[in-house]
């Protein structure tokens, strides 16, 4: 299989049309439904199910546009290090690593530090993202290597190591009737309506439903809680963080939360495995 045929089937398996899909590829319809036609015939299967008003994936689709998505990542990303590695000033790109603004700082400061010290060692470009986003920067090639939190963020397809475990605590307004507590149960979290628990992206880009805020960054998700427009379960570290206008109260049952250190398993960065040896003996 080509590229371009996944990239032109990965349009029309999400935009489930395919006056739309060839819009957003440039290119007329006929090519882009012949094509689609082609690929069907070469894997032996069909990949759509077609009527007069609508287009739908079969199984063997929903594993192709899965499958293509890999694919198309890894040819990216392989592109973008290639081009990074090509126009590196001392030949040696250096490390990018992808991590979630405000969170893991304790031991992303520590990381760096240490690793800076190594014989051998590269520079490291921290990109700092918002909620979600670093796994996907992982994916694609934007990124070599990545601090990630089970069980928010996917993990799937990727090697890693576990870096540590902390528990969850329920950040609220100062006042809020819940901060005399001392603890809380999942059940009180659940039952909570005022404030709204803050939304923030699944891996696909979508938000689950809910009255609470959609949020993408984390000093908004902050500064909506301060101003009694949200609620949010968070790991243990963010407590650090917090000012006046905030209170945290531990979630005795809540899920832990585990940090990892992420990296593509195709990688051979010798850079990659010194920071990923860094940081476990960290």
């Amino acid at each position: 299989m080509e590229t371009r045929e996944l990239r032109y089937f990965v349009a029309v398996a999400e935009e489930l049309h395919f006056g739309r899909a060839a819009e957003r590829l440039g290119i007329a319809q006929p090519p882009l439904s012949r094509a689609i036609r082609q690929l069907e015939r070469r894997l032996g299967a069909p990949l759509l199910e077609r009527t007069s008003r609508s287009v739908g994936l079969t199984e063997a689709g929903v594993v192709l546009l899965r499958e293509s998505r890999t694919a198309l990542d890894a040819v990216d990303a392989a592109e973008r290090r290639t081009r990074r590695a090509a126009l590196a000033p001392t030949g040696d790109p250096g490390v990018v690593l992808a991590t979630k603004a405000g969170a893991s700082n304790g031991l992303l400061s520590k990381l760096l530090d240490v690793y800076a010290a190594e014989p051998g060692a590269v520079s490291v470009e921290v990109v700092l993202c918002g909620i979600g986003e670093q796994e996907q920067l992982l994916r694609d090639g934007r990124a070599d290597v990545a601090l990630l939190h089970r069980p928010f963020d996917g993990t799937a397809g990727f090697d890693t190591e576990d870096l540590g475990s902390e528990s969850q605590l329920l950040v609220l307004p100062a006042g809020h009737p819940l901060t005399g507590r001392t603890d809380l149960r999942m059940a009180d979290v659940a039952a909570l309506t005022a404030p709204p628990m803050a939304r923030w992206p699944r891996t696909d880009g979508s938000y689950p439903d809910g009255p609470g805020p959609q949020v993408r960054e984390h000093s908004q998700l902050l500064q909506l809680i301060a101003l009694g427009r949200a609620a949010a379960l968070l790991p243990e570290s963010v407590r650090s963080h917090l000012g006046e206008d905030l209170v945290s109260v531990p979630v005795i049952d809540a899920p832990t939360v585990t940090t990892v250190i992420a990296w593509p398993p195709q990688s051979r960065s010798t850079a990659v495995a010194g920071l990923v040896r860094t940081a476990t003996r960290l």
